[in-house]
């Protein structure tokens, strides 16, 4: 299958948008969280992924066909380091799940940008815990770390730290 990782323009915002609304609607089953009046969840700061240079949107396709989307994000929510590379959200559909469309789209992301990365997961999230612990050692073999942190929320999560490569060292 031919995974395409595609920066997302603003012309795609509407496509993302419904590509969110199926991410938090499967993240309400960890969350607890129900839509709005409106039946939607939303997603705050998606203009800013069209206006802030430090944020980069992409839209997931597998064969041509819309797969998914990634959000990344300059600056550590884990340590406030304003350099590190954050995977902010990843999503692929259900019907694509376990095919390796996520996969490839993760390894494309981690060498589309040179630098630290941190990918963060909810504990309570177990398939993705497995998921990014295989991904993050595919891309980093045994050269990154990984660490319990708790939100400000809250929340307890699992991160992930790692260097990308610069472009010459590829």
């Amino acid at each position: 299958m031919k995974v395409e990782l595609v920066a997302a323009e603003a012309s795609d915002r509407e496509r993302l948008e419904n590509l969110l609304e199926l991410y938090i609607h499967d993240m309400s089953e960890i969350l607890g969280s129900t839509p709005g009046e409106d039946g939607r969840f939303g997603y705050r700061g998606l203009d800013g992924y069209w206006s802030d240079p430090g944020r980069h949107p992409f839209l997931v396709r597998a064969d041509g066909r819309l797969a998914g989307f990634v959000l990344v994000s300059r600056g550590s929510q884990v340590s406030g380091d304003a350099a590190v590379l954050d995977v902010t959200e990843f999503f692929v559909v259900r019907g694509l799940r376990r095919s390796g469309v996520g996969r490839a789209a993760a390894l494309s992301v981690f060498s589309s940008f040179d630098g630290t990365w941190e990918v963060r997961v909810m504990q309570r999230n177990t398939g993705a815990l497995r998921f990014w612990e295989e991904t993050v050692r595919s891309f980093a073999g045994q050269a990154f770390e990984t660490e319990a942190w708790r939100s400000p929320r809250g929340t307890d999560m699992r991160v992930w730290r790692f260097r990308s490569p610069s472009a010459k060292a590829r």
